[in-house]
């Protein structure tokens, strides 16, 4: 046995048992030393050595240089889609209808009717107010009337076959100047001119009525009470729908 390491307390020592070659420490030749982290213990002076370590230090290896990530491809774009603008719904809230003294003339064919009263229906039924016997209308099909500074048409088929601007209307809508009335996709369409007056015009996308068009126009509508006479001078329809 050459020599022996003790601990006393929290140090360390070192012992020779009287070895032939004698023990070292850094060099120097030891019967019994305290250790230090670090100390170079030898067994003879030319014998191993070894250290004196009081914690474990990794060994620095050369470590093997990592590959650099690949880079990354960018996603392709997709083409962004053109966002629609929205339409426009008609209005759909549905307005008081009430009885007012308000001007209407409406200009159908060689036909001129006035009228001072408001609301006022339209359609070929005897009973209204204004009768045209066109083959797409119903009985009673249209009625126009007045609420808040604005002229007002509702539609009584049903079936939202009245439309303005080739747009249903629902139940009811205003009217502005320059849009056109269609009763029907088979007509008639009027023109609203502002001021209570609508006249007839042909719409392209109209579709044609049938060979017996000419014998559904009236030459002499029905008279109404508060309406005026239905065979208008040439002066009246420049009076009003110039």
């Amino acid at each position: 046995k050459h020599a022996e390491i003790v601990r006393e307390g929290n140090r360390f020592k070192i012992l020779d048992k009287n070895s032939t070659n004698g023990t070292y420490i850094n060099g120097k030749k030891i019967g019994e030393a305290f250790l230090k982290d670090g100390d170079v213990i030898a067994f003879a002076e030319t014998g191993p050595k070894v250290s004196f370590l009081t914690q474990m230090r990794e060994s620095r290896g050369v470590s093997e240089p990592q590959a650099a990530p690949a880079p990354q491809q960018p996603a392709p774009r997709l083409p962004e889609q053109p966002v629609a603008e929205p339409v426009p719904e008609p209005e759909t809230e549905e307005v008081p209808v009430g009885h007012i003294r308000m001007p209407l003339v409406v200009q159908y064919g060689p036909t001129l009717r006035s009228f001072k009263e408001l609301p006022v229906v339209i359609g070929k039924g005897s009973r209204c107010d204004f009768v045209l016997p066109h083959p797409a209308l119903c009985d009673r099909h249209l009625q126009i009337f007045f609420w808040q500074g604005r002229y007002y048409v509702k539609d009584l088929t049903g079936q939202k076959a009245v439309r303005i601007n080739q747009s249903p209307i629902g139940v009811q809508a205003p009217l502005n100047t320059d849009d056109d009335l269609s009763l029907s996709p088979q007509g008639p369409t009027f023109r609203f001119l502002g001021e209570g007056r609508l006249m007839e015009v042909e719409h392209p996308d109209q579709v044609p009525e049938g060979p017996d068009t000419g014998k559904d126009r009236p030459v002499k509508p029905e008279t109404t009470p508060g309406a005026s006479d239905p065979k208008p001078s040439p002066s009246l329809f420049k009076r009003f729908f110039q």
